[in-house]
């Protein structure tokens, strides 16, 4: 893992820390050998890199299973397939189904018999022929059957049949011991447990599925970095692009390598993230202030002061700036009066700086 340097640096308002000019002619630039460059405008101070795991939210995770054993006779889908919601996934046969199809049928003569008793009755009640009690049992007895027959048909529907599938059977009145797996989300396969003509206990596993609109990164730092990190910090896969934002900070340390789980959900993911794959980011914060990114060679220092040397008409300007953050071969500065159109000296800030003492500096 790398970690950058970061600090940063005040100046105070002095003359001292005045721009100071120094002229110098074009012939004069190419016998220094100074080479110029841009500046390059950066919104982000870079923190640390470190490696990360790609994961999905657990609401996003779903496992596939029916209610009661069966006999797999049919699979419509294998790892890695799209699907969408409501899709059959595979077909069951099971016994059990047909058992409760005939409760549910019976449920219904029973409910209908009610029914007619309680359309007559009520009648008769409001007409003064029954009394209340025979009224009262009759309505109790209604009652009764008509939540054996919700009871029966959520039974349907917990083992997997759907509305459409019930709404036939109760139609038609004819059983069948085939029972369709369908999707409960759209997203992808991700596992298939079962073969065609397996037979399957009840609530066995049969698919794992996964909605992957939403994206994680399970970020590894080491707990003695784990204070630079904050939420809402910035974070880039390396090599693929894709961005994040910091949105959970573990609050322990794991046992075994000593590392705390930074959690960052996939803002952009440029269509190269996929699940399970293995990565390493760079985490950055954020910046009110104006950045830029310089070569280590253009920066020179006099007095502890550092200085990039800015391109004018005539030669260059002694722009003292604050140093933000180091990493290998750059720095990142903030400095007032700059912006990415101006050419500065990436190469050869020693010889200017040799320039600029030679004009009164203090060295």
């Amino acid at each position: 893992m790398r970690v950058f340097i970061v600090l940063v640096i005040y100046f105070l308002s002095t003359p001292l820390f005045a721009i100071q000019q120094i002229t110098i002619s074009d012939a004069q630039l190419g016998n220094l050998d100074i080479k110029l460059g841009k500046l390059q405008l950066i919104k982000s101070i870079p923190l640390l890199e470190a490696p990360a795991k790609v994961s999905i939210p657990p609401a996003n995770e779903y496992f596939v299973s029916i209610s009661y054993a069966g006999l797999v006779s049919k699979i419509n889908a294998s790892v890695g397939d799209e699907v969408v919601k409501g899709q059959v996934l595979a077909t069951i046969k099971s016994a059990e189904l047909l058992t409760l199809q005939q409760h549910h049928l019976s449920s219904i003569n029973d409910l209908q018999l009610a029914k007619s008793s309680y359309v007559r009755d009520q009648q008769l009640y409001k007409e003064g022929v029954i009394a209340n009690r025979r009224w009262l049992q009759t309505k109790t007895r209604y009652n009764v059957f008509m939540a054996h027959f919700n009871e029966t048909r959520q039974l349907l529907e917990i083992s997997g049949m759907s509305e459409k599938d019930i709404k036939v059977l109760e139609k038609t009145r004819k059983l069948s011991s085939q029972l369709n797996v369908v999707a409960p989300i759209s997203g992808v396969i991700l596992e298939r447990r079962i073969m065609a003509g397996e037979r399957i206990n009840a609530l066995a596993p049969l698919f794992r599925l996964a909605n992957l609109d939403t994206l994680w990164l399970d970020i590894s730092v080491p707990q003695q970095h784990i204070a630079q990190v904050h939420l809402g910090d910035q974070v880039v896969i390396e090599g693929l692009g894709a961005a994040a934002r910091v949105f959970l900070l573990s609050r322990n340390v794991d046992e075994q390598n000593q590392t705390v789980l930074v959690r960052a959900e996939i803002t952009d993911t440029q269509g190269n993230v996929r699940l399970g794959q293995s990565v390493n980011v760079k985490i950055s914060q954020h910046s009110a202030k104006t950045l830029f990114k310089v070569p280590n060679a253009a920066l020179a220092q006099s007095s502890g002061i550092t200085y990039l040397f800015v391109r004018t008409k005539n030669g260059f300007a002694a722009q003292p700036v604050q140093v933000i953050g180091r990493e290998v071969n750059e720095s990142i500065i903030s400095a007032d009066n700059l912006n990415s159109h101006r050419e500065i000296a990436v190469k050869g800030a020693v010889a200017l700086k040799a320039i600029l003492l030679g004009l009164g500096g203090d060295e």
